[in-house]
């Protein structure tokens, strides 16, 4: 910095144990910048997936092609909704979900024009449903350990990382497993019944 004549340094250390943290930026209310690996995850059908992870400071909405073309590999098709934050609402993300059919949620860029005629309920029903992606990220921090990683080492924060997603859908596997079970019981409990009654008389 003394010798450039300036006041700042790119990668610099910010943490003894961890030198490949970074310092990300996040404007929040008592926390305005924020350590450690940032991550971008989707929500198909209730499956998690987990799309990026850096330890870097990026612009997720760069991600979102990406994203879009690792789903039509997967599916056979481009996806017919995205559900985003405004932060993918960019220029070059409209564009390629126009060129590929894809509806992107929220509102158009600028200014609203006056003969513009909104579908609030479509939009109320799009924020309701993005919720989801929100709700993922805060039952991993809370109950699959993502808000409780203490590993050190860069491969090993990763693979907590993707441990804690990986048991989110594992979760996922348990209710549909309970749901079942609880669906026999309620076949199989009608069933005994009338076999007692039978037996009684």
């Amino acid at each position: 910095m003394y010798d450039h004549r300036c006041h700042t340094v790119p990668d610099r250390i910010v943490n003894v144990s961890r030198p490949f943290l970074r310092p990300i930026v996040r404007g929040k209310a008592g926390k305005p910048v924020e350590f450690g690996a940032k991550l971008d995850i989707s929500v198909v059908n209730g499956w998690t997936r987990l799309e990026c992870f850096s330890f870097d400071a990026y612009n997720e909405a760069g991600n979102l092609p990406t994203m879009a073309e690792r789903f039509r590999e997967r599916e056979g098709y481009y996806p017919s909704r995205i559900l985003a934050d405004k932060i993918y609402r960019n220029r070059e993300n409209l564009r390629f979900c126009k060129e590929h059919g894809i509806h992107l949620s929220g509102p158009a860029l600028g200014r609203p024009k006056k003969d513009e005629i909104q579908n609030k309920t479509q939009d109320f029903l799009d924020e309701c449903e993005r919720v989801e992606v929100e709700r993922r990220f805060s039952l991993a921090k809370r109950k699959c350990g993502l808000g409780l990683i203490m590993t050190k080492l860069r491969g090993t924060i990763a693979h907590s990382v993707a441990m804690s997603i990986l048991v989110l859908n594992l979760r996922k596997i348990q209710c549909a497993l309970l749901r079942l079970l609880a669906l026999f019981s309620l076949f199989m409990l009608p069933q005994e019944n009338n076999l007692c009654s039978v037996d009684i008389n």
